[in-house]
């Protein structure tokens, strides 16, 4: 008996290109759509945020505070002298 083997054809059809394109184009839609909401702020409430320092912690050397009155994580105005609990000494 002769072994017979049997090779598939790896040409890709039209179609097939076409419907594997607008499946992957959804695909990082989703996940930019999840990226985006995951990047969203976090209340102030929520990371307790309070208007004055902790120590010597406060917001102005806090490694995600954004001059003049902002966060990268926490909405809402900020103050430089304010502190939360995501507080991280900025580097140098």
């Amino acid at each position: 008996m002769a072994n017979t083997s049997v090779i598939q054809s790896t040409a890709l059809s039209r179609r097939t290109i076409v419907t594997r394109s607008v499946a992957g184009a959804a695909g990082v839609a989703v996940l930019f759509g999840l990226i985006t909401e995951a990047a969203a702020k976090m209340s102030q409430k929520s990371v307790d945020y309070q208007d004055t320092p902790k120590n010597d912690q406060d917001c102005s050397n806090c490694s995600l505070f954004q001059e003049p009155n902002s966060c990268t994580i926490v909405d809402g105005e900020i103050s430089p002298k304010g502190w939360c609990k995501f507080w991280a000494k900025k580097p140098g």
